[in-house]
């Protein structure tokens, strides 16, 4: 018996996620419909983009390129749209079946809440989802009873291993981590690095933001708080190793000691594939990996004191209530000072710190708490940033 056609929204459908997850689309016709299209401002793209899949709806992020992508797909039966309001409605539009949330940062938590609220289920490629609401967003999934599948590398591997191990408890998930363009460097070597070394991340292709959250180890400390939700963890289940060769993607330890691992090339349109073809494992021509060709597998153990980061993301996830919210914000402001060459690597750690201290903490915040943190928060950010 065939498998039915599943529809899908792809909600940051230029960046380097969304056009991987194109990849597998295309690669498996007949198993996937593109329902739904957005960009933020790369509309050249999602042009491209909505003339060969022609979906029913696109979305563009930037209101001033409007213009542009309607009269481009004036010939054919797509609608479109622009703003986050636009965005936030098409997610939970009913004529989709999943939606992948592929947007940068915090922008991609209303159109998520928008999509579970609706009933959809979410293939999520924005981790900062759950590391600004993770209670919140865990919560409406279970109200609405939707599935939640992770697309980031690391939990799509934790998410493989626990298939099967329903009544095992976690003893604890082992995050691995590639440790960055800057692992075994010092805060003195650090202090002088350029945003062109930090963007040139060793194994993975990403986009600007994730790859300078990676040479930082941030993107590690979001996954930490993300994993936390998404498996029901306690703080102290999670650990951090780095493994500099990017073939383990995570392990799940359980109570009688035993260890699971998933392994693979480090190239996402797996874990994409996985996450939009759950529960089936689709056949695809990815690259296969060979012991042969990777002898030494190493592990140790991350610079903690180096990589500030890290530990910062960890206190945030003990201190619950709106501390992840800020600290997300607070380094959202932080890369693109960094990229605009207006601070420094090492200062990105500092501002993030600075704000975790500075902005007012909510125990039990609601969705608009949320909103009112990340916004107080920017405030604080460019505040100091524009001292330095």
């Amino acid at each position: 018996m065939s498998s039915p056609l599943k529809r899908v929204t792809l909600l940051g459908s230029t960046g380097s996620i969304g056009t991987q997850a194109l990849d597998v689309i295309r690669a498996n016709p007949g198993r996937f419909q593109v329902t739904a299209l957005s960009a933020h401002s790369n509309a050249e793209l999602l042009i491209q983009q909505a003339r060969e899949f022609r979906p029913a709806v696109v979305v563009i992020g930037d209101e001033a390129k409007y213009e542009t992508v309607k009269t481009a797909l004036a010939g054919q039966a797509t609608e479109v749209l622009a703003g986050i309001a636009a965005l936030t409605e098409v997610a939970g539009r009913p004529d989709t079946d999943i939606v992948l949330t592929a947007m940068v940062g915090y922008s991609g938590l209303l159109p998520t809440v928008a999509a579970i609220r609706a009933g959809k289920d979410i293939a999520l490629a924005n981790k900062e989802t759950l590391v600004v609401a993770g209670q919140l967003i865990t919560r409406l999934v279970k109200e609405h009873g939707v599935g939640l599948y992770p697309v980031d590398s690391e939990h799509s591997a934790i998410f493989q291993c626990l298939v099967g191990e329903e009544r095992n408890p976690i003893e604890k998930i082992i995050l691995t981590a590639s440790g960055g363009p800057f692992r075994g460097r010092t805060a003195e070597q650090l202090a002088s690095v350029t945003k062109a070394q930090a963007l040139k991340h060793p194994n993975w292709d990403m986009g600007a933001k994730i790859t300078i959250d990676s040479a930082s180890l941030m993107n590690k400390g979001l996954e930490v708080i993300e994993a936390k939700w998404l498996f029901g963890l306690n703080d102290d289940q999670i650990d951090v190793v780095v493994h500099p060769q990017s073939i383990i993607h995570s392990l799940v330890q359980f109570q009688d000691g035993s260890l699971k691992a998933q392994l693979g090339l480090p190239d996402m349109k797996l874990p994409i594939q996985y996450a939009l073809g759950y529960p089936e494992r689709l056949p695809s021509d990815f690259p296969r990996f060979s012991f042969l060709d990777y002898p030494n597998l190493t592990f140790e153990q991350p610079d903690r004191a180096t990589f500030r980061n890290l530990p910062l993301a960890f206190e945030a996830m003990r201190q619950g209530g709106n501390a992840p919210c800020v600290l997300n914000a607070a380094n959202e402001i932080a890369v693109a000072a960094f990229l605009r060459d207006e601070i420094g690597f090492l200062e990105m750690p500092s501002l993030v710190e600075s704000c975790l201290t500075k902005v007012s903490y909510l125990a039990e915040p609601s969705l608009d708490d949320y909103v009112q943190t990340d916004q107080e928060t920017r405030r604080v950010a460019h505040e100091l940033v524009g001292r330095r």
